[in-house]
């Protein structure tokens, strides 16, 4: 998906003035800007946050059955505020994060290890009752190579790490458009 510059500028205003309003009951924001067509289609989104390039929060939805301008929103406060990994976000902590969004592609099987592309392929496991998400950008920042990858799924899904290599997975992977703050300046 090819997103402007400004339609990432617009979505990550969002995502923050979505947390910001838990900080300030005052803060309004014009939605009449969000007049993009992309910000009325049903996509998946990831936010994530992070403070010194630490994760302080990433909460998405793989499916949305909403716009997007309401996905991005709620995936955000739901980061900021009820990733289980970490207790809500601070005022203090919330002057420091950065956010990054990543906007997904509809799920695709995949039939074979060798089909996964490492930076452009996030994985979705759903196996044995288990599910787990890996966005694309996990083995890059972690400097993953698709065995380690491919364990780290197993692991998040609750299964043993080397479960990937007894077991053909049932695996669905989707790319991703990956933006941050630190990629845009916001005006």
């Amino acid at each position: 998906m090819v997103l402007t510059n400004q339609e990432k500028k617009q979505i990550l205003l969002l995502a923050r003035h979505s947390i910001e309003k838990e900080f300030n009951k005052n803060s309004k924001l014009d939605m009449s800007i969000f007049n993009s067509d992309i910000f009325a289609k049903k996509l998946g989104v990831f936010v994530t946050l992070t403070i010194n390039r630490k994760l302080r929060g990433c909460i998405g939805y793989v499916f949305s059955d909403e716009e997007l301008r309401i996905t991005v929103g709620n995936a955000a406060f739901q980061a900021a505020f009820h990733d289980p990994r970490f207790s809500p976000l601070t005022l203090d902590e919330y002057k420091n994060i950065n956010l990054e969004v990543s906007i997904l592609s509809e799920p695709f099987p995949l039939n074979s290890y060798d089909e996964i592309v490492i930076g452009k392929h996030g994985l979705l496991l759903e196996d044995m009752g288990r599910r787990a998400l890996l966005l694309p950008q996990v083995p890059i920042e972690h400097n993953l190579d698709k065995d380690s990858f491919l364990s780290s799924l197993c692991t998040k899904a609750g299964l043993y790490e080397n479960y990937w290599k007894e077991k053909q997975l049932k695996l669905k992977g989707f790319t991703a458009t990956v933006f941050s703050e630190n990629d845009l300046e916001l005006e």
